[in-house]
């Protein structure tokens, strides 16, 4: 025989002082384990964002990011030769890149950050369909203008449209705004790719890195085949997609990890908080189970009760912390990019799976800390229980 769920509730609104302290526990701790999830995810998902599945990523061979690679002008011109590369009126769609990283202040601090800074060709935004102006318009080849990520123009002082802004000893014109869908290019300052090198003093028609658009996804395989064997290259080629895929790996990993030994420390505080309650509650109702004993319901029934009661705790705990935490979805953030060295802003971002992973982790804690006091409910014994009354 069942003991009633309704007399869980009523045991849980009887004793709320206790109940409120591990509800607010285990709340806590699920939005901090919500939060760190989320941001991992936010993260990955703004690196992934940036590539398309259209596109190709060619670098020197060995190179495990832009900032390290080298593609010679003569390479640049193989690679639009190669089979399986889109075309459009102006050739075909081919933006050979250099990346460097300059200082900007951050609005908020005042404090300089380091923003990637690429210096594209004229096809850029063909090669990248998926970035579009916003404002004002596309640099012209051979001046000194920029053009800026929405989430660089916001978040660093002095790149205004109609601005002029000074790095590495040259002065440059902010004169267009693009928006990359939320991709890691909307943290970028973009330029024309032969003047960045001079002010840089690089040798001339020396590039990072080649994104090429292609005919079509299937085109990917034919195409880095051809790359890959002609004896004339040294060069990696990757999906865009599978290259920005890498990029996210290092910090999200990180992300996760730290979030995952918060979370646990404080779950082992948020456990504590329910063993007390419970165990407080089992101390306080010895006549109430003894009664319940002595009116047939076995041991069984009494430690399903308690630990029913404990998981209702943690389960309204869990509820109040995702709730709490949907408060920061699509808050925008930034960190360093361990692989660029450079500032990239992104957003929290919290999904229905994270939620559900919190109640789930909320109850988890909840039944950690409800079965010892049921079964120290169930083993009490019912004689000595009953001789109080």
């Amino acid at each position: 025989m069942a003991i009633p769920v309704v007399y869980n509730f009523r045991s849980v609104r009887q004793r709320w002082p206790s109940a409120i302290v591990a509800v607010l526990g285990i709340a806590g701790t699920v939005g901090v384990f919500v939060a760190m999830l989320s941001l991992a995810r936010g993260f990955r998902a703004t690196l992934i964002a940036s590539g398309s599945p259209d596109n190709a990523l060619i670098m020197r061979a060995g190179s495990n990011s832009e900032m390290v690679g080298a593609v010679l002008l003569d390479a640049v011109h193989i690679i639009e030769g190669a089979p399986g590369v889109a075309r459009s009126g102006n050739g075909p769609l081919v933006s050979p890149e250099v990346v460097v990283i300059a200082p900007f202040p951050l609005k908020s601090s005042g404090t300089d950050a380091n923003v990637q800074v690429r210096g594209v060709a004229a096809k850029a935004l063909e090669v990248r369909p998926g970035v579009k102006m916003v404002a004002g318009r596309f640099i012209h080849a051979g001046l000194n203008e920029l053009i800026v990520g929405k989430n660089a123009i916001s978040a660093y002082a002095g790149l205004d449209l109609g601005s002029t802004v000074r790095f590495s000893g040259a002065s440059w014109s902010v004169v267009g705004v693009f928006d990359a869908g939320g991709s890691a290019f909307d943290s970028e300052i973009w330029c024309d790719s032969a003047l960045l090198d001079q002010v840089y003093k690089r040798p001339a028609n020396v590039y990072q890195s080649v994104t090429v658009h292609l005919q079509s996804p299937d085109a990917f395989q034919q195409f880095k085949d051809a790359l890959t064997s002609d004896p004339r290259l040294n060069v990696s080629v990757d999906r865009e997609l599978e290259y920005y895929e890498k990029q996210s790996r290092q910090l999200t990993t990180l992300i996760t990890v730290l979030g995952g030994m918060v979370a646990i420390v404080m779950g082992i505080g948020a456990v504590f908080g329910a063993l007390n309650t419970m165990y407080s509650a089992v101390a306080e109702r010895g006549r109430e189970i003894a009664t319940m004993r002595a009116l047939g319901f076995g041991p069984a029934s009494v430690v399903a009760s308690f630990t029913v009661e404990a998981l209702l705790i943690a389960a309204i705990g869990g509820i109040i912390g995702a709730i709490a935490v949907l408060t920061l979805n699509g808050l925008t953030t930034g960190t360093l990019n361990f692989q660029t060295f450079s500032h990239m802003a992104f957003a929290f971002r919290i999904t229905p799976i994270l939620l559900l992973a919190g109640i789930v982790f909320a109850l988890l804690m909840g039944l950690v800390g409800g079965i010892p006091p049921a079964v120290r409910a169930a083993r009490r014994p019912v004689s000595a229980a009953l001789r109080e009354l």
